[in-house]
């Protein structure tokens, strides 16, 4: 089984995190309910739509928080100017070309965010194999998203590593047996080393990252 290289997406390939946030508030707003940035740094980051929905609108039936969130989707895509990937992204893309290296998107995002997102970075035909919103069972911060994109890829976790900048997202990476590289786009790198990250990086250039792909690729399983 090959070796491969996970990334989420939201803080991770893109510092989308202000964007996101803006459009929590916007949605919000309507509805009664005021964000502050603590909250959604404490309680939004990294989770899904479902589980922000029963903790911002309790008092919203099941079909209204999910159109509210679609509408906070829709507020993000139309708000969502230019944007560049994070540093270092596409040359590390390439070398997960040139050596073998299977390579997805995992996240909590709906689909149509994953596209536009991605579309925006030039990264759409670098990035086919997506686990999305709905794509598995259960979101992160169980590891099913991240086992399910390691199935796809036919990849063997002992010698893949996900990038990931919530601790739900390392949970999640953790819990299918990758080893973690955390972003601090957001989060700063005590936070996510605490959450299990082997290392925390600003960027993609940190030559920590390959040395760390090379040793996990290298390494003999029974698989």
């Amino acid at each position: 089984m090959k070796a491969a290289l996970l990334f989420d997406l939201d803080g991770t390939l893109i510092d989308s995190d202000e964007a996101h946030f803006r459009a929590f508030q916007r949605v919000f707003a309507a509805h009664g309910v005021t964000l502050a940035r603590e909250d959604y740094d404490a309680r939004i980051l990294g989770a899904d739509n479902a589980a922000i929905g029963r903790a911002f609108l309790p008092h919203l039936t099941p079909a209204e928080r999910r159109a509210t969130l679609e509408a906070k989707g829709a507020s993000y895509r139309d708000h969502l100017g230019p944007v560049e990937p994070i540093v270092g992204v596409g040359a590390l893309i390439d070398f997960a070309e040139a050596h073998g290296l299977g390579c997805a998107v995992v996240t909590n995002a709906p689909r149509a965010n994953v596209e536009r997102a991605l579309a925006a970075l030039g990264l759409n035909e670098r990035l086919p194999l997506r686990v999305v919103e709905g794509d598995a069972a259960r979101p992160k911060p169980d590891p099913l998203p991240y086992l399910t994109a390691l199935r796809r890829l036919g990849a063997d976790a002992a010698r893949s590593l996900a990038f990931e900048d919530s601790p739900s997202g390392v949970a999640a990476a953790r819990g299918a047996g990758l080893a973690v590289v955390g972003l601090t786009t957001t989060l700063d790198a005590a936070t996510l080393v605490d959450a299990g990250a082997a290392f925390a990086v600003a960027d993609f250039a940190d030559p920590r990252i390959v040395a760390l792909i090379e040793r996990r690729a290298a390494a003999r399983t029974d698989a």
